[in-house]
């Protein structure tokens, strides 16, 4: 019955999005049909954070395009409507829902879950009925690995979260005067395709600069309590110790990082600011080092938010939180659907996918551009280090607010 009721709710919220006015359609034009998207999100379960986040993103890109008059096919303006299943945060209840999603709701096109493994899960079934479906949040490169011809994503695949991190560490200790091979490198993950993923492309970074890999470990399924790995990172005492467990792994890990005084001098983690790490934690997260797909100080703009940053003061005004980028990232995958449908001039499924196959975009997220196999080319990841209580760029130096500080001072030279 609760489950009923939370899908109910969230069926609700995507209702609730369509009926914010717009702009009145050009004389002669008959308002068309709305368009239909339809998305399982993680709304309960471990990734409920982050499944949060990414509605947030889908609500907003589909209000503000609704807000602009909706999309324009074939001389019809068309509102944007979504209806959303709650996938408590399972692959098998994700496959289910969007299963039922395309042969029982008739959705016109799909948009991605919260995470790789449900990505992975829901992929299939999209290509089985030759939906396309763009994903801002399955970033596992594994998924561009099997031919796909109607997945897109439109965010950076996850080997590369953390690659900067080390690069950034290795670089620093020759400004030293010391040889990266002398740095000791821990990596403590959750056992899921993303993070496991984020673990490949950091140790293969590590091992372009001859570092030493001296702990490498698994968070607990549940994501409460790391303990046990971090005895290790005590005993071996890394340098650099690498956390990727989404939302909940990162404020696991500053939480007894801190709690238990880790003598690691630089702490690198994914989905900090969703996890909002300053927040909840303050002092503790400074110096920290995380992955982001997007800054709100980018360069970036589009014809719907404007600039990087009136995407970001619009977030925070609807939603009272700071935009994170798994939002901005997900606003992103509508607009880009948004763009493809207008070039298209149509709505039919085959010659909306080939539009999007054929994406060359700048939004406020950043450039979007796809390969064969899906991926989003055209643009780089973002490294923030935690200063004084705020998050500033430290990677890539194009982009760069702020000098890196490395080494830190450690969690037990803190008190």
């Amino acid at each position: 019955m609760a489950r009923r009721l939370r899908v109910a709710a969230a069926m609700l919220l995507g209702a609730a999005v369509v009926s914010i006015p717009v702009a009145a359609a050009a004389p002669g034009v008959t308002e068309g049909a709305p368009i239909v998207f339809g998305a399982a999100l993680s709304l309960t379960g471990k990734y409920s954070i982050d499944g949060k986040t990414t509605q947030q993103g889908y609500d907003l890109a589909v209000q503000r395009v609704n807000e602009m008059g909706g999309v324009k096919v074939g001389g019809q303006a068309h509102k944007l409507k979504i209806v959303y299943y709650d996938d408590e945060s399972t692959s098998s209840r994700g496959a289910q829902l969007v299963e039922r999603l395309i042969s029982q709701d008739g959705v016109q096109f799909v948009l991605g879950p919260y995470s790789s493994g449900l990505t992975k899960a829901i992929a299939p079934i999209t290509e089985k009925y030759k939906i396309p479906m763009i994903e801002a949040n399955g970033a596992d490169r594994a998924l561009f690995t099997n031919g796909y011809r109607y997945l897109f994503a439109v965010l950076n695949t996850s080997d590369n979260y953390l690659r900067p991190a080390v690069t950034l560490v290795a670089e620093a200790t020759q400004k030293a005067g010391h040889e990266p091979k002398a740095v000791r490198v821990g990596v403590v993950i959750e056992n899921d395709d993303f993070s496991q993923d984020v673990r490949d492309g950091a140790v293969e970074e590590a091992k372009k600069w001859g570092m030493q890999l001296v702990v490498d470990d698994k968070l607990p399924p549940e994501l409460n309590d790391m303990s046990s790995a971090l005895t290790k990172v005590r005993a071996l005492k890394p340098d650099l110790l690498i956390v990727s467990g989404h939302a909940k792994g990162a404020v696991l890990a500053i939480r007894q990082v801190s709690e238990q005084l880790v003598g690691v001098h630089a702490l690198a983690l994914t989905q900090c600011d969703s996890a909002q790490i300053i927040e909840k934690f303050g002092k503790a997260a400074e110096y920290a080092l995380c992955a982001a797909q997007w800054d709100r100080s980018l360069a970036y703009s589009d014809r719907w938010f404007g600039t990087a940053e009136n995407y970001a003061q619009r977030f925070e005004k609807e939603y009272k939180d700071p935009a994170t980028y798994e939002s901005a990232e997900s606003a992103a995958a509508v607009l880009t659907f948004v763009d493809a449908i207008e070039r298209a001039g149509s709505l039919d499924r085959e010659k909306v996918r080939d539009a999007i196959a054929g994406t060359d975009l700048m939004t406020f997220f950043g450039p979007i551009k796809f390969d064969p196999s899906g991926k989003n080319v055209a643009k780089s990841m973002v490294l923030y280090q935690v200063q004084n209580g705020r998050y500033a760029v430290v990677a890539p130096g194009k982009w760069a607010k702020a000098r890196p500080i490395y080494p830190a001072p450690a969690w037990d030279q803190r008190q």
